[in-house]
């Protein structure tokens, strides 16, 4: 079963944390069973980039994000070569290790 290694995140997960993953299941509800609550203002549709997150390793094993996906990555904050939504992203049969940015679009906004 592989694992998910995220890493620590100051509000999030300010330990990190190394959890089994269940093949075939996104980062995000991984994520979201361990208490590490990603937001996820689309609720998991795709619509928005709330769950952005960065594959640091493992990203090759993850399947190619689409098109829609791509469009609304290109609108996250942050953006990375190994950024994927978390709702998208779904996990395969290798190990994963998963940075969680410091701040979403929505936070960004709202401090301005």
């Amino acid at each position: 079963m592989p694992k998910i290694i995220f890493l620590p995140n100051e509000e999030l997960c300010p330990e990190g944390l190394v959890v089994e993953a269940e093949q075939g299941e996104s980062i995000l509800d991984i994520a979201l069973e361990n208490d590490i609550d990603i937001e996820h203002a689309c609720e998991k549709s795709c619509a928005c980039t709330t769950c952005h997150i960065i594959v640091r390793e493992g990203f090759e094993s993850l399947e190619e994000s689409d098109e829609l996906e791509d469009d609304m990555l290109d609108k996250a904050w942050g953006l990375e070569p190994d950024s994927r939504l978390g709702c998208q992203a779904m996990v395969e049969n290798e190990d994963l290790v998963v940075e969680i940015p410091k701040y979403t679009v929505n936070q960004v906004s709202e401090a301005h």
